[in-house]
């Protein structure tokens, strides 16, 4: 019988409220705590054996080796830009010899690939919390997300971004990445736009959905007419998108 099994006790009592009150030691000497845990159970099972603690070390040593090559291929995407981005100089900036950039990526191609994976899902995790800031209203939400865009533009991830999005058009591996890290956000504004509708009854003939997209696109474009020098030319990509910020102060306001 399993240790599992002398846990059993169709006799034991109950208190007031129902819960199970169980004698220390049982019949057939075997040990309970106060909760009702089989302490036999806990008592017989096995070490875990030293090939499995050898592989598991050997897993988060992998893991944490990863994530070093990720931190460097990031400073050196923020030093030098997307163009002079190299294996050679991420390993070099990891403090690890150029064959681990392959052994954890493959090639120049899956380092990028898994470094916008790994930096999508940080400025995710950093929007999202700025969304849920019961503290900050939604324009004032909105101004956030223009100052991060700057952000973004100066760190190189919007570089990175719109090049992938050019190499996805003719790589179906690149294309699956960069759609589904840009759903991402289209799915984390779309919840915004729900809760705008709640705010302000209604989104005029604007579903969430649709608003989400428009607001997707409007971001997306702006990276892509700033990369392209529209605003050396005097056109304001960016000071456009903060002036959405005044339309939506005003209808905060109508509402109070």
């Amino acid at each position: 019988m399993s240790p599992a099994a002398t846990c059993q006790t169709p006799n034991t009592k109950v208190d007031l409220v129902g819960r199970p009150i169980y004698p220390m030691v049982l019949e057939g000497g075997t040990s309970h705590d106060r909760t009702g845990t089989c302490l036999g159970a806990v008592a017989n099972a096995r070490p875990p054996s030293r090939k499995t603690v050898m592989a598991r070390s050997a897993t988060k040593k992998k893991a944490q080796t990863s994530i070093d090559l990720l931190e460097a291929a990031k400073k050196v995407l923020r030093q030098n830009g997307y163009a002079k981005l190299s294996t050679r100089q991420v390993a070099a900036a990891a403090n690890v010899p150029l064959s681990q950039i392959h052994y954890h990526f493959g090639s120049k191609q899956g380092m990028v690939l898994a470094l916008f994976e790994y930096l999508n899902a940080q400025l995710l995790n950093r929007q999202d919390a700025m969304f849920e800031d019961p503290k900050l209203t939604l324009s004032e939400k909105w101004d956030r997300a223009c100052d991060y865009l700057d952000e973004d533009i100066a760190s190189g991830y919007v570089r990175t971004l719109q090049e992938l999005i050019a190499a996805s058009w003719a790589d179906a591996r690149v294309a699956k990445v960069v759609r589904n890290a840009i759903m991402g956000w289209v799915t984390l504004i779309t919840n915004v736009a729900r809760d705008a509708e709640r705010q302000f009854g209604g989104l005029a003939r604007f579903t969430p959905e649709e608003l989400g997209a428009l607001v997707a696109n409007a971001f997306c474009g702006a990276e892509s007419l700033y990369l392209l020098g529209f605003e050396v030319k005097r056109v304001p990509v960016r000071q456009a998108l903060r002036r959405v910020g005044d339309l939506i102060r005003l209808a905060e306001r109508d509402v109070k």
